[in-house]
């Protein structure tokens, strides 16, 4: 198989989110890879922690496609793009469950084909659909889930099933029965068995970061000979299509325009939630990106015309944070001189005054805008957003509309200001007004919503 302009895609999916999805994906990843394959890879919504698995398990950064947030010529160029490089095939990680998106039937505002569900993904570029199905306490039901998912969405074509978390060969033999049974058109591509080596640890927003683990290679590794062992990578391989027409093409993908020309990007353990399309598209419209690293004390580069903090777990590094003030002073003397600092969900809290650890003790932080956090106790923001600005910001005037994600834990205890303060207007995906959302003081901006890209 050589690189061509549209390389065959695949699309891994499940019924429901925790079927094994993800490391099955990594698991194929790397074994392709491992046999000389050129794999590019991509995740289906907004996720920050799943990509940076592709990445270290196929070499290469991972593009998140989103039918939601992304509008049709963003998402056919990031999805060309994967072609770009030599690519042999492309592995596109699902979300949550096939169907599962934004919006629903019963919604007014639903539109299936633009819903952000794996299913919306996979019909709108044409690539077959690998459907893993967790085996657990099923056997010949699984026949009846696999058959339900291939006819209930028009445009998406279920071509195979990897089975996990299987018991013994008995185990094996009658899910296979009831597949050729109900669904005898999906190939069986073979059967995971339960194996600890397959499991990766958690917290609070997902995964541990890929970045975070010390034995990740051993597990990568590990991975791989399973899949090697258990399922049959030349028939997967066979499945792969190209995407389809007008829905992938080689148009340059810049997701959000850049706040600067040269742009002090905040990027470690506590910052690690930026998306690669946009700080590649910066890199395209022809800015400089210049790392830093917060928790080694680095100040932002004194040259740079923008600052962007984006998410991560600043939680979690709190009094490191809190401690390291060439990188705090190093912020107030951006905004002082009137460069543009933009903060994302975890960067907008180190914007503001302080933050309150899950231990109860609060941190002294940049103090830039006048909000207060904290983790004390927790409760989870989580959905897509329609926002707005509400003033004029890096990235473009006041009106300026974008899609974006919120996803967090903390619980404000204090945004002072009223709207003339506010960063944005923001809805759900379901049209629903939430307010106003994030702060502004003068060249300083932020919020908890990461945003996806312009509209």
């Amino acid at each position: 198989m050589t690189g061509t302009a549209s390389a065959p895609g695949l699309v891994v999916a499940a019924p429901a989110s925790n079927s094994g999805k993800t490391t099955v994906t990594l698991a194929l990843i790397r074994a392709l890879t491992r046999r000389g394959l050129r794999v590019a890879t991509a995740k289906v919504g907004p996720d920050y922690i799943d990509p940076a698995f592709h990445a270290a398990a196929g070499g290469r950064a991972c593009v998140n496609l989103d039918t939601w947030a992304m509008a049709p010529p963003l998402l056919a160029g990031l999805a060309g793009g994967l072609s770009q490089g030599g690519t042999d095939m492309i592995l596109c990680e699902g979300v949550m469950g096939l169907l599962d998106g934004a919006t629903g039937p019963g919604d007014a505002a639903h539109d299936p084909g633009a819903d952000g569900s794996t299913a919306a993904l996979a019909a709108r570029l044409g690539w077959p659909v690998v459907l893993v199905v967790d085996a657990r306490g099923m056997a010949a039901s699984a026949g009846a889930v696999v058959r339900g998912f291939q006819a209930v969405r028009p445009g998406v074509t279920l071509a195979g099933v990897i089975l996990t978390r299987v018991g013994g060969p008995r185990h094996v033999e009658t899910l296979r029965a009831g597949l050729r049974a109900l669904a005898p058109d999906v190939r069986v591509l073979g059967a995971l068995p339960r194996d600890d080596r397959l499991a990766l640890p958690s917290r609070h927003l997902g995964l541990v970061q890929a970045g975070e683990h010390t034995d990740l290679a051993a597990f990568l590794e590990g991975a791989a000979d399973l899949a090697e062992a258990h399922l049959d990578l030349d028939a997967l391989v066979s499945l792969a299509r190209r995407g389809s027409g007008a829905a992938v093409s080689g148009a340059p993908a810049r997701p959000l325009p850049p706040p600067g020309q040269r742009v002090a990007v905040a990027a470690d353990e506590a910052f690690a939630f930026a998306y690669p399309a946009v700080l590649n598209g910066w890199r395209g419209a022809g800015a400089e990106i210049v790392p830093f690293s917060p928790l080694a004390d680095d100040a932002p580069d004194a040259r740079a015309d923008a600052v962007y903090l984006p998410g991560g777990y600043p939680e979690l590094h709190a009094g490191r944070l809190a401690a390291n003030a060439r990188f705090l002073d190093g912020l107030r003397t951006a905004a002082a001189r009137g460069t543009p600092v933009f903060g994302e969900c975890g960067g907008y809290m180190v914007l503001g005054r302080g933050l309150v650890d899950a231990e109860g003790t609060r941190h002294a932080l940049a103090g830039l805008l006048p909000v207060e956090t904290s983790f004390a106790d927790r409760r989870l923001h989580l959905g897509y957003r329609a926002v707005a600005t509400l003033g004029p910001t890096p990235f473009g005037p006041a009106g300026t509309a974008f899609r974006g994600h919120e996803f967090h834990f903390a619980r404000v205890l204090a945004e002072e200001g009223d709207a003339q303060n506010a960063l944005f207007t923001a809805r759900d995906a379901r049209g629903r007004d939430l307010g106003p959302r994030g702060r502004r003081a003068g060249p300083v901006a932020g919020s908890f919503v990461h945003l996806i890209a312009a509209i």
